[in-house]
């Protein structure tokens, strides 16, 4: 592991209107899966070779969040949606960069940003390969969906020891009607249950952000108790 640079910095919130947020990087060379599974444990989240994490001083409304998978029973409806992956095939390889995918990932966010208003900038291939693709080692993965010969949706993830840390999903709006993102966070909480790990890492719940609050209804979760530092133990409850 080769840590390049470490920083914070001062923005406008990502998650919640008027309120101002700082965060804390770190840009790391060669991060281990190891060293990986310590950062997340501790609120952090990986983007390409950048881990980051909110810490704002007058505000812990970003609490990070992992779903128990061991202890997880699928509901009748999130049954219903698994079986819509026997129309779709699914692959899982390191990730790339392809014009299918930048095409893809254009049309979810100008559809976002048509839908829920997200801020839009047009995603360059040098943006899309220093967030998605340089920096998984052996341990980052994309999962492909495909309807017949088309990409329709790519799950980004890491593979740690104890658990998958969910990066990022985009699909094609047009195929909304086999609930792709719930479908691709079920496919994992059922590879993780198939691997034997214990938890699927979601990122952060924030209860008043409509893109985020959707994660408290999969059930048992844990949030992290503060923001421990790298020497610190962690505590989820």
């Amino acid at each position: 592991m080769n840590l390049l640079k470490e920083f914070s910095l001062n923005d406008t919130c990502s998650y919640l209107d008027n309120k101002e947020q700082t965060t804390s990087y770190k840009i790391i060379q060669d991060c281990s899966a190891i060293y990986t599974q310590e950062l997340i444990e501790r609120g952090y989240r990986r983007f390409g070779r950048m881990f980051f994490r909110p810490i704002c001083s007058t505000c812990q409304e970003c609490q990070s969040i992992k779903i128990d998978v061991q202890n997880y029973i699928f509901t009748k409806s999130e049954r219903r949606v698994l079986k819509k992956e026997k129309e779709i095939t699914i692959h899982m390889q390191h990730p790339i960069l392809s014009q299918e995918h930048l095409n893809l990932f254009e049309k979810y966010h100008l559809h976002m940003h048509a839908k829920k208003g997200w801020k839009y900038e047009k995603a360059s291939a040098d943006h899309y390969y220093n967030s998605f693709v340089s920096g998984h080692q052996d341990f980052g993965y994309e999962i492909l969906y495909f309807y017949e010969e088309k990409l329709i949706g790519v799950d980004l993830v890491d593979i740690l020891e104890d658990g998958i840390s969910s990066i990022y999903f985009y699909y094609d709006p047009d195929y909304s009607h086999y609930s792709l993102g719930k479908l691709s966070l079920l496919k994992q909480i059922k590879y993780a249950q198939e691997k034997k790990k214990k938890w699927i890492y979601l990122g952060y719940y924030v209860e008043e952000c409509a893109s985020l609050n959707y994660k408290a209804q999969y059930k048992p979760y844990r949030t992290l108790d503060g923001r421990p530092l790298d020497h610190e133990e962690y505590l989820w409850k």
